[in-house]
């Protein structure tokens, strides 16, 4: 008889301790994304499996396909957020004993309403749909799903009727407002297609609280769209339209929309944040981008993942779950991209 495998065992040939493993395995906080990939793996391969004392926890206990939805905009090079959420959506998968599957929506696929081959052919139990959609082919989908569940991840732009996991956009975007008075500036602008997906949408209102709060007017031109409304692609650093008055200091919807605004900033003979201060969203830039220590704000990606598998199974399972969207949030990280001034 095989003998079965132990946390211990995992533990051993990765140099780490039983905790660490228990933790990744169900998904707790507390383990990198990349140790976590690394015991999810393993245990797989040494065909570990799950204690019975895991039943009394809310996760199903049968094995899913879960088909994983993402756009080709968000396969960029350098915008590989979403690739790192679906790496922990699989992670997440894994420890449960499920399986995702990836499927690219094209620009076409979109604009024709095309529906999911993998739905197509019944090949998914579960759908995460990641990432913004135009409202038609959200609508195409929900009805097309029928009776098949589904979650949107990082989308709230959908029916209220729909379950959703979103990170805290709002209070993300307020909080970082609120730190740029705190470090004396007033003339504040902001970066982001305002209406360009849900997630902008609310870090703008949640600047826009700040700016209120602290009574400061809205200067029109100090809203700096950072991409092209038709496509969703980011303008280049020579592509940026700005102002010829610029403010002491920006929020930028994103990371990578922050090192595009910095690179312009140096391009034309300023530093940062010594003429200007620059903050982002998400703490994840592709290595390389940006030679200035970003303040940001730290989307919990892990715990999205997590969120997001457990509800689809609960759903698959016939459990009872909270229903609607489910806000995670994040925190504030302080680096060196803002500058105090009187």
């Amino acid at each position: 008889m095989a003998k079965s495998v132990k946390l211990s065992d995992i533990a051993g040939q990765l140099g780490v301790s039983a905790v660490t493993v228990s933790k990744a395995l169900s998904g707790q906080k507390g383990v990198s994304d990349e140790m976590r990939e690394k015991i999810v793996k393993l245990a797989n391969e040494l065909g570990y499996k799950q204690p019975s004392a895991n039943k009394q926890s809310s996760v199903a206990s049968k094995s899913y396909n879960i088909a994983v939805l993402i756009h080709e905009r968000y396969l960029d090079k350098y915008d590989s957020f979403y690739l790192r959420l679906y790496q922990s959506i699989a992670a997440n998968a894994a420890t449960v004993g499920s399986f995702t599957l990836m499927e690219v929506i094209s620009y076409e696929a979109e604009k024709n309403c095309s529906m999911p081959l993998v739905v197509q052919e019944n090949k998914a139990d579960g759908i995460i749909v990641l990432g913004k959609y135009s409202k038609n082919y959200i609508k195409e989908l929900n009805g097309y799903f029928g009776q098949l569940p589904y979650v949107y991840l990082d989308n709230s732009d959908v029916s209220i009727d729909v379950d959703c996991v979103i990170s805290d956009s709002f209070y993300g975007a307020y909080y970082l407002t609120n730190y740029l008075f705190e470090m004396g500036h007033t003339q504040i602008g902001f970066m982001g297609n305002i209406m360009g997906t849900s997630s902008i949408t609310d870090r703008y209102l949640g600047f826009l609280k700040s700016m209120m709060e602290h009574e400061q007017k809205l200067i029109d031109e100090w809203i700096i769209d950072d991409r092209k409304m038709d496509t969703g692609i980011m303008y280049s650093s020579e592509e940026l339209k700005l102002p010829r008055v610029l403010p002491t200091a920006f929020v930028c919807n994103c990371d990578l929309a922050a090192s595009t605004l910095i690179r312009r900033l140096e391009d034309d003979g300023y530093k940062v944040p010594e003429d200007f201060s620059v903050v982002g969203y998400d703490n994840f830039l592709y290595p390389g981008l940006c030679d200035v220590p970003l303040t940001t704000y730290e989307v919990d990606i892990q715990e999205m993942a997590r969120e997001s598998i457990q509800i689809l199974t609960k759903k698959l399972s016939g459990e009872e779950y909270k229903e609607g969207t489910h806000i995670i949030e994040g925190r504030i990280v302080i680096r060196d991209s803002v500058k105090k001034i009187k």
